[in-house]
């Protein structure tokens, strides 16, 4: 039998249970660190924080997270032309541990943006592979795949989910430092689950790249990052020499990269002659579904960033004597994944190949995202911008808007690989996440526009937006399948 056609693993191929948990381990590390990450850069020093202004925090925390998945842009190049998406994965891994170990060193802001270079390489070379891996263990014709799909992403949010309660619990009660400890023990974790699992479980193809670098290749690949480096470094001078080279001009630089990159990406993966042009009408109706997918990762991302505000400053945290760390809302995201999972899941199972479409979920899911910001209209309405409100209200917008990444997610991963041409399968991928980057690029800009005083304009503009965009979607859904050529 072969390994594709395993059914060892709740029905799916025992691979998946290596991935699952290598990932799980990822997440705890990462989402962990994440938790208390803009605590820890605007607390005042007293309390163990770098001091930083709120609105400088919320920045450099939106493209933190713009950077972390506009690096998988190099770990899916990486994977497909030097080294196989086994070896980038674990590289991956053991970056983003010791980007986890920097932090947790008492070196104030040194460390800070050290760890920041580490875990934002070290995630770009892991994330994408894996999730490629994952794509790799079923044909094209398996209807197990949006469940496999779906259960991975299980395994993601149940890391995701314990970090922020253990991690955000010792941060901000003992001392951060031993919070970002514990992220770098859970990445750890995962690279001995995935060293050792992914020898017995994984197909051996992952080993070696799907599109060698020839000589050729190096030679104009050397030029173009040699010539990009340049240009960065000379951006950088020019900053200095008027006097603007500070933090927001280096975050405004980075977003504006961060939206192109996807861009310049399309363009190179339509005009290549590798692509045939089945591969290339594929990768036209990839394009409405990766500009709905930016949409939506900039409102659920800023999850760590404004909902993380509020949780902190304008929510009555004391439940019955208990002070619930802010941290902790972090954990409801995930918890509503695992909670929807087993839902849809199922659902997509029974329906097998009646299933809606990839673009008509993509557009339910939109509605959804648009809706989870309109109901924070409602308590900033009903009891002023000034007001700690009840927790239920942040419970509430979540339960919305993981509806929404339920139809878009794992979806969107797995239309991913199917849509992929085969000689950008890992850089495909590496387009899924740039959806996420510059939906944090675009953050990275727009939160300084929130104020308690502007909530209600700020939440209601951007759920406005996101409905919007579900309603274009939602017209386009017969062209973009056509455009499909026989992928649903």
């Amino acid at each position: 039998m072969e390994k594709r056609q395993d059914a060892s693993f709740f029905g799916q191929p025992r691979g998946l249970s290596t991935l699952f948990f290598t990932e799980m381990w990822e997440r705890f590390s990462y989402y962990g660190m994440r938790a208390i990450l803009l605590y820890y850069m605007y607390f005042s020093v007293s309390k163990g924080g770098l001091g930083f202004s709120q609105t400088d925090a919320a920045s450099v925390m939106a493209i933190y997270g713009s950077l972390v998945y506009l690096s998988s842009v190099i770990g899916g190049y990486l994977s497909d032309r030097l080294w196989g998406s086994r070896k980038t994965v674990f590289y991956g891994g053991v970056l983003i541990m010791f980007g986890h170990i920097v932090l947790a060193l008492p070196m104030g802001s040194v460390a800070l943006f050290s760890s920041i270079a580490l875990i934002v390489l070290g995630t770009g070379l892991l994330k994408p592979n894996v999730s490629e891996m994952v794509g790799g263990l079923y044909t094209e014709t398996d209807d197990r795949r949006d469940s496999g799909f779906t259960i991975f992403v299980f395994g993601i949010n149940l890391g995701s989910f314990v970090a922020p309660l253990l991690v955000g619990y010792v941060g901000l009660n003992i001392n951060f430092h031993l919070g970002f400890s514990l992220a770098a023990v859970g990445m750890f974790f995962g690279l001995l689950q995935y060293y050792l699992g992914g020898k017995k479980h994984l197909p051996s193809n992952s080993l070696f790249p799907s599109d060698p670098l020839e000589p050729e290749d190096a030679k104009k690949l050397s030029i173009y990052v040699g010539s990009g480096i340049a240009v960065f470094a000379l951006i950088l001078v020019l900053l200095a020499m008027i006097g603007k080279l500070n933090i927001n001009s280096i975050i405004s630089l980075l977003s504006i990269i961060a939206v192109l990159t996807p861009v310049v990406y399309f363009i190179v993966i339509l005009s290549s002659k590798k692509v045939t042009k089945v591969e290339r009408s594929r990768v036209m109706a990839y394009i409405p579904l990766f500009i709905a997918a930016a949409i939506f990762w900039a409102i659920s991302e800023q999850g760590s960033v404004v909902m993380a505000l509020f949780a902190e400053n304008q929510t009555q945290n004391n439940l019955m004597g208990f002070n619930i760390p802010a941290s902790w809302y972090q954990s409801l995201n995930p918890l509503f994944i695992m909670i929807y999972t087993p839902i849809f899941a199922t659902l997509w199972a029974k329906l097998g190949k009646r299933q809606p479409s990839s673009p008509a979920k993509f557009s339910t899911g939109m509605f959804f995202a648009g809706a989870s910001y309109l109901f924070m209209v409602i308590p900033v309405s009903l009891f002023g911008a000034h007001a700690k409100v009840s927790p239920l209200w942040l419970v509430g917008s979540w339960a919305i808007i993981e509806i929404a990444e339920m139809l878009i997610s794992p979806i969107g991963l797995s239309v991913t690989t199917k849509l992929a041409p085969k000689a950008f399968e890992s850089q495909m991928m590496s387009m899924w996440f740039l959806a996420d980057a510059a939906g944090q690029a675009v953050n990275s800009q727009i939160v300084h526009f929130y104020t308690p005083d502007n909530e209600i304009m700020y939440f209601s503009v951007i759920g406005a937006v996101a409905i919007i965009a579900g309603i274009i979607l939602a017209l386009m859904v017969k062209p973009v399948k056509k455009l499909m050529e026989g992928v649903n």
